[in-house]
Order: structure tokens, then C-alpha cells, then sequence
């Protein structure tokens, strides 16, 4: 372990933890929006709006993280001319909460379309008797349902997305498996340990995070 007595090299690892956390609130920021859009989409009365929802469910979470994240890069950035931000870091970063998003999203869609089917059907029923719009049952009625029935599933999706931000490292971005890369290349001698410390970060937080999503899932799950 005497490769962490090295204050540059804990400032590498932290550095590199610290990106991973913003990439994962952002990116499940986003994708949360575009996930709960696209659900309502896939519920829609509108053919179009259906046909969409689904058209972006099954080509985002049927094309690898990897790609999405390289066409972010090099198809928006190098190709396109899209920047996000003047700092080559930031830029990296703002593209990669892009490719998080809306591959995420279509994951969180599916999710929440489950908890929407969960709603008993009479509840969508009685709020068009009293002559509520579909977008106001669906955001007054059914969302708020649908939302507690799928915290579960939806921690499940986030902490897969705080384990899929590792693959941002591949356009440059000096997050967390760039830091390990970058320390395994400086202390050739020491990787078993380099490599149990930065996994055993990832459980320290993940871990707990899935037991406060499954206590949360409890404390708010709507009783029948």
C-alpha cells in the first residue's frame, strides 16, 4: 500500500472518484427527465409518440455503452464541431453525460412504464370520468404511483450507471479506471493492491447505496 503514502498519487484517485460522482448525478439527472418523457410517450394515445418511445428504447438498449460514448465524441465533437465547454476535461465530461443519459434513459423508461402498468387501470378510469386530460392524469395521478412502485428498480439502473461511467475513460476523461490505469503504469509492483482499493471504493459506496434505495422502496411503496 505504500503507493497511496504518495500525496500525488491519492490526489489521482480521488480526482478520479470525484469525476465518476459527477458523472453519475448528472447522468442520472438526465436520465431520469428523458426516461420519464419517454414513458409517457410509450403510454401515449398518440401512434407517433408510441412508435418513437419504442424506437429509442430498443436502439439505445440494444447498442453498447462504448459506442454510444465514442459517436458522442467523435461523430458530435470531431466530426460535428459540438463543443460543451472550452476546457478539454469539461468537454470530455459534458459529452459523456450525453452518452450516459440517453442510454440510461431508455433503461429508466422501461422501468417506470412497469410501475405505470402497475396502476390499477380503474384509477386512469375514474380520472377521466371527472374530465381530467391524459397529461393530467398521467403527471396527477399515475407518475406519483407509478414512481414509488419502481424506487427498487430505478436504484438498480443508477448504480449500474455509476459502474457504466468508467467507460467515459475511454474518450480521456481522467476518471477512475484512467487513475488506476495511470497508477498500475507508475507501480508496476503494487497492482493487486491498487486494484482492491479503487473495487473496494466502488463497494464502499455502492453497496450502501442499494440498501438505501431497498429501505426507501419499502418506506414509500404504496399499500393496497
Amino acid at each position: 500500500m505504500d503507493v497511496f503514502s504518495d500525496p500525488s498519487n491519492i490526489d489521482v484517485y480521488v480526482t478520479g472518484f470525484l469525476w465518476i460522482l459527477k458523472l453519475t448525478a448528472a447522468g442520472a439527472a438526465g436520465a431520469l427527465v428523458i426516461g420519464v418523457v419517454l414513458a409517457a410517450m410509450r403510454v401515449s394515445p398518440v401512434p407517433v409518440l408510441r412508435g418513437f418511445g419504442a424506437l429509442w428504447v430498443n436502439t439505445f438498449r440494444n447498442t453498447p455503452l462504448t459506442l454510444i460514448v465514442f459517436f458522442c465524441y467523435f461523430g458530435l465533437f470531431s466530426t460535428l464541431g459540438l463543443s460543451l465547454a472550452d476546457d478539454i476535461d469539461l468537454n470530455n465530461y459534458w459529452l459523456g453525460v450525453v452518452g450516459l443519459s440517453v442510454y440510461t434513459a431508455a433503461f429508466v423508461c422501461e422501468a417506470i412504464r412497469s410501475g405505470i402498468n402497475t396502476v390499477p387501470a380503474g384509477q386512469s378510469e375514474a380520472a377521466r370520468a371527472i374530465g381530467m386530460s391524459f397529461f393530467q392524469t398521467l403527471t396527477m395521478v399515475i407518475l406519483p404511483q407509478a414512481g414509488r412502485a419502481v424506487i427498487a428498480p430505478l436504484g438498480s439502473i443508477f448504480i449500474a450507471l455509476a459502474k457504466n461511467a468508467t467507460i467515459v475513460g475511454t474518450i480521456g476523461l481522467a476518471e477512475s479506471s484512467n487513475a488506476m490505469k495511470e497508477l498500475i503504469n507508475a507501480n508496476g509492483d503494487q497492482v493487486i493492491p491498487i486494484f482492491l482499493v479503487f473495487a473496494g471504493t466502488f463497494a464502499l459506496v455502492l453497496i450502501p447505496t442499494g440498501y438505501a434505495f431497498g429501505w426507501l422502496a419499502n418506506r414509500l411503496a404504496v399499500k393496497r
